[in-house]
């Protein structure tokens, strides 16, 4: 049996993790301070034989030695979440980015070097990216951050830092490392409370509530399912050929965030309105985001045969239904 370890496990994206590599027959620990995850994500497979939940912080090193001691992969998904929490706590998303990340690089590459076969997947983001003007980003395109004066980037940068640790540890040492960089995943048990934009709208319409959009709405995005998005996260950790690689992760086809609001009003039924909201009234003064994000797949898609099966409108429906059904709906 493989044994797993999840960091941030009890998160959105962590929890559907847990829930497919159980399904596999897999052994995995999970380890969660519950800081913006909550194991009430992982009641589908409470008392699972197979599943070892811990609440702790990874950036414990004790805690690391001892999760990483018998595991055969790694799959880090802990991190600050969501641009409203790292617009107002730029410090601990420095922190919590780096640190836990470069103590499980060291456990792992301390046993890789003992001779054991162990496997790092590192979830990192398309904020890496920063505002770099491309209509379209591939893995090899240069970082564009902002100002140091403009905590937005402090993410982005962060998570750059991470990806530089774990491509280092394979250069310097052969770990075998796979980097995915998400785009805008989205599904159920996300929840709109740190920013992400789609589960805000789902649940304001169906309060027939105005949907808060910021700036003018032009800016363009790209909304992956969380299952298309693990399935070919798990099958990249299965392909020699990605060891060692950077791939973007999710959905190339783009909306204007306005487009989507309108979508979601009509797809629920609605009669919400659209309300404008200001960078600066959302978050800060100084505040900077990326007009358009849209990834170039065709590294992963010449590496791996996964297409995605959800598109837009049956995301949208599917949120719409999870939530109409949600006894514990997230906050808008």
């Amino acid at each position: 049996m493989t044994h797993v370890l999840v960091t941030g496990g009890a998160g959105f994206i962590g929890s559907h993790l847990t829930e497919a590599l159980l399904a596999r027959g897999e052994a995995v620990t999970v380890v969660d301070d519950q800081s913006t995850g909550d194991f009430r994500n992982l009641a589908a497979v409470d008392g699972h034989p197979h599943l070892t939940c811990i609440e702790g912080d990874i950036g414990n090193r004790s805690l690391v030695e001892q999760v990483t001691a018998r595991v055969d992969q790694v799959y880090h998904l802990a991190a600050a979440v969501g641009v409203a929490l790292i617009a107002r706590q730029p410090k601990e998303t420095i922190q919590r980015n780096i640190h836990p990340t470069e103590m499980l690089l060291d456990a792992l590459v301390a046993r890789w070097r003992q001779g054991d076969p162990v496997r790092f997947f590192l979830a990192s983001t398309s904020e890496v990216y920063g505002k770099n003007p491309k209509p379209r980003f591939s893995e090899e395109d240069d970082l564009v951050f902002g100002a140091t004066t403009c905590a937005r980037w402090s993410y982005g940068a962060s998570k750059a830092i991470d990806e530089f640790l774990a491509l280092a540890c394979h250069r310097e040492y052969g770990l075998p490392v796979v980097i995915g960089r998400f785009f805008n995943v989205v599904g159920p048990r996300q929840s709109g409370a740190y920013g992400m934009v789609l589960p805000r709208f789902v649940n304001a319409a169906l309060a027939n509530q105005p949907l808060i959009v910021h700036d003018d709405g032009s800016q363009v995005r790209c909304f992956a399912h969380v299952a298309d998005v693990l399935v070919a996260v798990l099958q990249l950790m299965e392909t020699p050929r990605a060891i060692g690689r950077v791939f973007n992760i999710g959905s190339d086809q783009p909306i204007a965030i306005g487009e989507l609001a309108r979508q979601v009003i009509a797809a629920s039924g609605s009669t919400s309105t659209i309300q404008l909201l200001s960078y600066a009234e959302a978050y800060d003064r100084d505040f900077e985001d990326v007009r358009r994000r849209v990834p170039d797949l065709s590294r992963l898609q010449a590496t791996i045969p996964h297409r995605n099966h959800y598109d837009l409108q049956a995301i949208i429906h599917k949120l719409l239904d999870h939530a109409r059904h949600s006894h514990t709906a997230p906050p808008p």
